[in-house]
């Protein structure tokens, strides 16, 4: 083909392209693909053209476009993990604070009725779970029930039920923040009945060592998850100087951010729960060749917990008062 011809052909479509941009990521796909084409053809044929600088510099006009579409979404995913939920849960501070004191009260509750009444876990864990764990205890293996012969199906179920465990708390705010309570409520008792129940078997620290390793993680996303459903509970009870529908949809916008924080969370937590804590329990097995020395079992405690503290609590704090006494850095952490 003649390269009048071809310019004839296709100078329509070009200049459709340089001056009448879209946003349908379609198009553009079809359009860029379309102009690869044709770029191929004109160096083929005519290699030194201006026809072929110009379909060029179209080529690299829709590259440099999606491009940059990828990159603001890139940056868009990182201010909304070091920037917006911070600050999400600096608004929400005092839904937290109040979470975890009702958590520790019903916890405090359990421990103090297991202290006076020895059928008060056997009640609450069910008398089938606890005899089994009193078997362990006699064989020496009192954390046996963490051992699995298939440890990603194990964390596969573990994964899953925690999910389906906190999606129901924060659903439960549906109900004015009733059900959240309710199941608040019955796993605090069953944690603390739990834990007591450990330390009257001379095993306490032994339990802290061994369950905390995933259980700091796991309790912190259940306690962040009720606090999510007590959000939408308290957006539908108390919408302020909004109308209810439009409290309401910012409680269940700002309750599903936190969800999306909960889900590494609580994989993480299976994944410890899964893999590692049967390895810190046979630290206290002598009959097992491997396990985790407990130095290394309070470390993952321990950075489990700073990781809590520092990013749902201390962190907002800083990044509030760094905002309200530099008002001007908040063009800087969003991308529109």
């Amino acid at each position: 083909m003649r390269e009048a011809l071809f310019i004839k052909k296709n100078a329509e479509k070009w200049n459709e392209y340089q001056y009448l941009q879209t946003e349908d990521p379609d198009q553009v796909a079809d359009r860029f693909i379309t102009l690869m084409d044709d770029l191929s053809y004109s160096k083929t044929f005519y290699p030194h053209s201006k026809v072929t600088k110009w379909i060029n510099s179209l080529a690299v006009s829709i590259y440099q476009t999606v491009y940059k579409n990828k990159k603001q979404r890139y940056l868009r995913l990182i201010t909304f993990w070091r920037y917006e939920l911070p600050l999400l849960f600096r608004k929400h501070h005092t839904v937290l604070f109040y979470t975890f004191l009702l958590f520790a009260v019903f916890c405090s509750i359990a421990v103090f009725s297991a202290m006076k009444d020895d059928e008060f876990v056997t009640g609450v864990m069910g008398r089938e779970y606890v005899q089994m764990t009193e078997d362990n205890i006699e064989k020496g293996d009192p954390f046996g029930v963490y051992r699995s012969d298939n440890r990603f199906l194990m964390f596969v179920a573990l994964a899953l039920n925690n999910i389906r465990v906190g999606f129901m708390m924060v659903v439960g705010g549906l109900l004015g923040g009733v059900m959240t309570l309710y199941l608040l409520f019955k796993n605090a008792i069953m944690l603390g009945s739990f834990q007591y129940w450990f330390f009257s078997k001379g095993l306490g620290w032994q339990s802290v060592l061994v369950i905390w390793v995933h259980g700091t993680l796991e309790i912190s996303g259940m306690i962040l998850e009720c606090c999510a459903g007590f959000i939408i509970g308290k957006s539908m009870l108390f919408p302020g100087t909004y109308s209810r529908w439009h409290s309401f949809r910012k409680g269940v916008k700002d309750a599903m951010k936190i969800c999306i924080t909960i889900i590494p969370i609580t994989l993480m937590a299976a994944f410890l729960e899964s893999h590692i804590t049967y390895l810190s329990s046979n630290a206290f097995d002598k009959s097992r060749n491997v396990s985790l020395p407990p130095a290394v079992s309070i470390s993952i405690l321990v950075l489990s917990l700073a990781f809590i503290v520092w990013y749902f609590i201390v962190y907002p704090i800083i990044l509030e008062r760094r905002v309200q006494k530099h008002p001007e850095l908040l063009d800087k952490m969003y991308v529109k």
